[in-house]
């Protein structure tokens, strides 16, 4: 099943274009759409409900303008930076997302490859195909690894497998807090699931415990516990050393509760608008978090990361103005993945590698850190319904919601 859903239509990889003509994310997703198998696409592609929060997380950065500063030395520059005290070569991150193996046949491995080899943080999602053995033993030297956790019901699944992370190397522990239950998306509920499940329930599986007629969300949301509250952040801090990111926070107010309860950071995200539609945009909440975090004296008290709609190098520069120390990325390295493989996730690291180094130069910044809030003009991103240029390539590769109809 995980072959056939990385395989596309029949014939696909031979008609595909070469890994080189791939000259920007948007081509990429052109080609992964081709390739894979239509539950699988749907399940990744959608987005809540309308979805309006998926569309408006990239739209946003439309709404951001630069303001580069002249007559800077940028013959050299600098992308690195540093997670939670780890040297990384770039600050973009892989997020965790869910079954790999829709993508690729050898599903989350892929991106633990490449991952190394472009020298990043890959964060290992809780509802891998993927074991957390096999994610940990791929990894490569002093390479470093993140653990996204979602609480189960049974906290001593949740702690079980919150020590088996931190036993095998991971540095972190993100804990998903936007996902009490996961959203309608509708593309997804379509289908019934039939490809190969998380690894975390396959037990729950063979006995057939695991709803399949709704699609792949609702197969894989039953794993995950409605009632975890500020009061687990707690209990989660006394049985692992690993610092506490919550991650899908979207809202000022919950940031300064974040750094009242401890935590490490905080990625400001919707769930890659895959939760409740009409959220903003995980770069206005960014915006609204450093804001707030300013006035209560506490911007140096944790770390701020952002996620959703991130496309272009250019994305990763105002985000980085706005006060995020890195943005995650998931969605183009899973079409990365299955577009071309391995070579097609170091593609797309690339390219936005590429697309910075050529923007820092013309911003005026010869180092991440160089980069200011001056830099960035962000005074329409709360404006939701502004002109705003028009999205040629982002238009193209959407697949609207549409049902075909049997009368």
């Amino acid at each position: 099943a995980a072959a056939a859903a990385a395989g596309g239509e029949s014939g696909a990889a031979a008609s595909i274009p070469p890994l080189s003509r791939m000259l920007n994310l948007f081509d990429i997703e052109h080609v992964a759409r081709q390739r894979m198998h239509k539950e699988a696409w749907d399940y990744y592609s959608s987005g809540a409900d309308d979805e309006i929060t998926l569309r408006e997380n990239h739209s946003a950065f439309h709404r951001v303008w630069l303001r580069p500063r002249i007559l800077v030395d940028v013959k050299n520059v600098d992308l690195s930076t540093t997670m939670l005290g780890h040297k990384v070569a770039m600050p973009v991150y892989i997020t965790a997302t869910a079954l790999g193996r829709l993508a690729h046949p050898e599903g989350e491995v892929v991106l633990t490859r490449a991952a190394a080899k472009k020298g990043i943080v890959q964060m290992l999602p809780t509802l891998a195909s993927c074991t957390l053995d096999e994610m940990a033993g791929a990894r490569s030297g002093e390479q470093v690894q993140f653990f996204q956790l979602y609480v189960n019901h049974d906290r001593r699944v949740t702690e079980k497998l919150v020590r088996k992370a931190e036993s095998l190397g991971c540095r972190a522990l993100f804990v998903t807090v936007d996902a009490p239950m996961l959203g309608r998306r509708e593309k997804d509920m379509r289908n019934k699931f039939t490809l190969d499940g998380t690894d975390v329930q396959k037990a729950e599986d063979s006995k057939g415990g695991v709803d399949r007629s709704q699609g792949t969300a609702r197969a894989i949301s039953q794993f995950i516990d409605p009632s975890l509250s500020w009061k687990d952040i707690q209990w989660l801090q006394s049985i692992t050393r690993m610092p506490i990111v919550l991650k899908g926070v979207q809202c000022g107010e919950d940031a300064v509760l974040a750094v009242q309860h401890g935590c490490a950071g905080i990625v400001c995200s919707n769930h890659g608008g895959r939760q409740l539609d009409f959220a903003r945009s995980g770069l206005e909440v960014l915006a609204e978090v450093t804001e707030t975090l300013k006035k209560h004296g506490l911007e140096n008290k944790l770390e701020v990361y952002m996620d959703g709609g991130v496309r272009r190098g250019t994305d990763v520069l105002k985000a980085l103005a706005l006060g995020a120390r890195a943005v995650g990325i998931g969605r183009p390295v899973l079409y990365g993945m299955a577009a071309y493989g391995q070579a097609g996730v170091e593609r797309v690291l690339d390219i936005l590698r590429d697309e910075m180094e050529m923007s820092m130069r013309l911003l005026g910044a010869p180092s991440v850190h160089a980069i200011e809030p001056s830099m960035a003009e962000a005074r329409n991103l709360r404006d939701h319904f502004v002109l705003s240029p028009a999205d040629v390539l982002a238009e193209t590769a959407y697949e609207p919601l549409r049902q075909k109809s049997k009368l």
